[in-house]
């Protein structure tokens, strides 16, 4: 089954077509003036030939879709609905779906969700500690984010390793712009970072991470704060590495680190910590860790990073080889022999297990 992945994000949309997990053709754009949702699909459909079906990468299911979904225009209206969830990304979501319906009528779509992969969590992983008639009322709990991302570096592991992924206690880093973790155990998430929104848990390139509710609360009865639009756009553009270093590269802030600058230093270190520190949760969540995946732009390409994180996880077992760790390339493990954790480096490809997912779904499988 030949798949046309649709993958929108805030700005940018990347559009691959995907037969037996590999990839005939790709493309990454920008939204602009002459490049809205419908002229760049209507562009790459015509150059990529042929295809069986749609899948799109869906930011935001809320607690109405759990699983990869056939999408009916019923369906459409209930995202619409729940697009207040993820504002930066599920309007230009649902924007790709009605593209497609408007220029290849009668051809499947199925959604895909980063917050179904992350519906296994517990009660007790899931709830926040609130007034019971809040989250009954209005449906706050912990979603979870990146979920496709976790499912495809968790079964890329388990594969390089060479065992059931059922058998395997995985924490994955998904370290990019946005940045979570998840505690995978035999498959299922059982823990996560990010909660009901994308802001929670790690620093990001541009997002806080967690924070005080008093804290917000504070800053929201301060007059010179500004609007609570103008808040959540604190929160949204200006904080995290952005904040505290006054760019959002982890490379330049690492540049920056390594000149000595305060502010970068500062930074690195903030994030660093906070990285550690909620790793540390995943792997007791678990009892145990077997392998410790990273991916992500970050992940995938900052051999320094994974060489610190490493060094302050000594205790658990980890340990990298440094040659590997250097100057690998692709999805590899980067262990060292003496470890007794695996560490891998996983390529962040969404695309494929949406491109699985539908082939799955539509041949009734899933």
């Amino acid at each position: 089954m030949k798949v046309f992945v649709v993958n929108t994000g805030s700005s940018t949309i990347k559009l691959s077509l995907i037969e037996n997990l590999v990839t005939h053709a790709a493309s990454t754009a920008a939204f602009g003036p002459t490049n809205d949702v419908t002229s760049l699909i209507r562009r790459f459909s015509e150059e990529a030939g042929p295809f069986d079906a749609v899948g799109h990468r869906i930011v935001h299911g809320g607690m109405l879709f759990t699983e990869p979904t056939v999408l009916t225009p019923g369906d459409e209206e209930r995202l619409s609905a729940i697009a207040e969830l993820a504002p930066l990304h599920n309007p230009q979501a649902l924007s790709a779906v009605r593209a497609v319906h408007e220029l290849i009528p009668g051809i499947p779509q199925v959604g895909c969700f980063d917050t179904s992969f992350h519906s296994t969590l517990s009660p007790a992983a899931s709830t926040y500690a609130i007034p019971r008639s809040w989250s009954e009322r209005w449906g706050i709990r912990r979603f979870g984010f990146h979920g496709l991302s976790h499912a495809w570096a968790s079964k890329r592991a388990a594969t390089l390793m060479g065992r059931p992924l059922k058998e395997l206690r995985i924490v994955v880093a998904h370290l990019g712009s946005g940045a979570s973790l998840a505690a995978v155990a035999g498959g299922r998430s059982v823990d996560t970072t990010m909660g009901y929104t994308p802001m929670d848990g790690l620093v990001m390139a541009k997002r806080p991470g967690s924070l005080d509710p008093g804290l917000v609360l504070w800053l929201a009865r301060r007059a010179e704060v500004g609007s609570l639009a103008e808040l959540e756009q604190a929160f949204e553009q200006e904080s995290g590495l952005e904040g505290l270093a006054g760019t959002s590269d982890m490379r330049q802030v690492m540049q920056g680190a390594e000149e000595g600058s305060p502010d970068a230093l500062l930074a690195y270190g903030v994030y660093l910590h906070r990285l550690v520190s909620h790793l540390g949760s995943m792997v007791a969540v678990m009892g145990g860790v077997d392998v410790l995946v990273f991916t992500g732009g970050v992940g995938e390409h900052s051999a320094r990073l994974r060489a610190d994180v490493a060094s302050r996880l000594q205790f658990l077992g980890i340990s990298l080889d440094p040659v590997l760790n250097e100057d690998g390339r692709g999805d590899r493990l980067i262990s060292s022999p003496s470890a007794t954790v695996a560490t891998a480096v996983v390529e962040a490809r969404e695309d494929l297990e949406i491109a699985g997912a539908v082939t799955r779904l539509l041949s009734g499988l899933l």
